[in-house]
């Protein structure tokens, strides 16, 4: 059953979209021929020797060159409903530079290519493509035309229905080898068209990375928004009911005096509870997104972790305008999680923070006079291996929980910036991180 479905659609299925192929070489091939009548003419003033006139076809031809490239153009989107990608001519110039720019583009010598080399040759692939269509027409409908002849004429010539037998048959099959034909130009032709009349790979390559990095930023900004949200949902909603139940708990503790011991003791537990989980949300709050840093910018939230750190802190910022506020966030948690690694792993007795604007990036130091030895991977110099998370100097746990070194240079890698860490065995210790101002 589903061998005689299939075998009945095989007769028209070598037809199938023909017509619109077919179509699309008819309506090339003006467009094509286009550059044959100025290759004969530059030929002709050569062998005239006529130097004078011989610069007057390359001239023509690079003014057609932009016409033939927006008919091309329209042809592809009429015909087949696709868009050649244009390609990127790069920033605007003013003056002379904004004149002579598309001259001096790639893109548009590939054009002059397209039209005046790969032209004629699909023209002439055309004509063959045509005739192979207008032949096999003929040939297949040859009793159509010797009917249409006088009556004599079949008399005199009693033979010709074996002679238009063999050329009806040659005709059909010139009808079923015409759309393969077709279909193998049509696909030269795209070929062709993507390479000379769009982008080149470099050119599609630069637009893919481009893409790539704005989606990128948009993913940051909107992990960026998320942690906002859970930061002030927090504070907010689970935050002030904890506050709520401690103020509740600590009155029940001063104002019921006659309890047992045993439900006085519970109280008191629970109260003690109740604040220790305030200061762990607190805290938590603080690393999804501190709200200091987004009221009063970097320098007001790096003195807060100067100030809650253990040992001295020295924050010197430097800034001409707020960068991005995902590069401000990426610059807090750098300095964040570098200064708790110090307290943590490096000995240190004071740290020096520095954050500065250079042009248009942002230069983070973190500085501290530890024993050193600190490596973003690979075996630490003093302590386990980074990446096993063993304490590797000023190091700490890396990959596995994504705190240490490596963790802050995928962090910083994230906005194209730049991490560098100098840790030499007896210190000090210095992290350079260098970010975009601007996503």
């Amino acid at each position: 059953m589903y061998f005689t479905t299939w075998l009945r659609q095989v007769p028209g299925r070598p037809f199938r979209g023909a017509g619109r192929r077919t179509a699309l070489v008819a309506a090339g091939l003006p467009l094509h021929v286009a550059a044959v009548p100025l290759w004969v003419w530059l030929v002709g003033t050569v062998v005239a020797v006529v130097p004078a006139a011989t610069p007057l076809p390359v001239l023509v031809a690079l003014a057609l060159t932009p016409v033939l490239t927006a008919a091309q153009r329209r042809r592809y989107r009429a015909l087949t409903g696709k868009e050649l990608p244009r390609p990127a001519h790069g920033a605007p110039r003013r003056g002379v530079r904004s004149v002579l720019r598309p001259l001096t583009a790639r893109a548009f010598w590939r054009q002059v290519c397209h039209h005046t080399l790969a032209g004629p040759l699909l023209a002439v692939l055309d004509v063959v493509v045509l005739a192979v269509w207008a032949a096999g027409l003929v040939a297949a409908t040859v009793y159509v035309w010797i009917w249409a002849l006088p009556p004599g004429w079949r008399i005199a010539h009693a033979g010709y229905t074996t002679q238009a037998a063999y050329v009806t048959a040659g005709g059909v099959l010139l009808l079923f080898a015409a759309p393969r034909l077709t279909g193998l130009l049509v696909r030269a032709q795209n070929w062709a068209a993507e390479i000379l009349l769009g982008r080149s790979r470099t050119e599609e390559l630069t637009r893919r990375v481009e893409d790539l990095t704005e989606s990128r930023a948009g993913v940051l900004d909107a992990a960026d928004a998320e942690r906002r949200r859970i930061e002030r949902d927090l504070h907010d909603g689970a935050q002030q009911r904890l506050v709520s139940l401690a103020v509740n708990l600590g009155l029940a503790r001063s104002t019921l005096r006659d309890l047992p011991e045993d439900a006085r003791r519970v109280i008191d537990d629970a109260h003690r509870e109740a604040k220790e989980a305030i200061a762990e949300l607190n805290s938590l709050v603080r690393g999804l997104h501190p709200v200091v840093l987004e009221d009063r910018g970097l320098d007001a939230a790096l003195s807060g972790i100067a100030g809650r750190a253990p040992i001295p802190v020295r924050v010197a910022v430097d800034l001409a305008r707020r960068p991005a506020p995902t590069v401000e966030a990426v610059a807090y948690f750098v300095v964040s999680e570098a200064l708790t690694n110090v307290v943590k792993h490096a000995r240190a007795d004071r740290a020096d923070v520095t954050v500065a604007q250079v042009g248009e990036t942002l230069r983070v130091v973190v500085t501290d006079d530890g024993i050193g030895g600190a490596v973003p991977s690979g075996p630490a110099a003093s302590g386990g291996p980074a990446d096993s998370g063993e304490p590797a100097a000023s190091g700490g746990p890396t990959d596995r929980t994504g705190t240490g070194l490596t963790g802050l240079a995928k962090r910083v890698a994230s906005v194209d910036g730049v991490f560098s860490c100098h840790s030499p065995a007896g210190g000090p210790t210095v992290i350079t991180v260098e970010l975009p101002c601007a996503l």
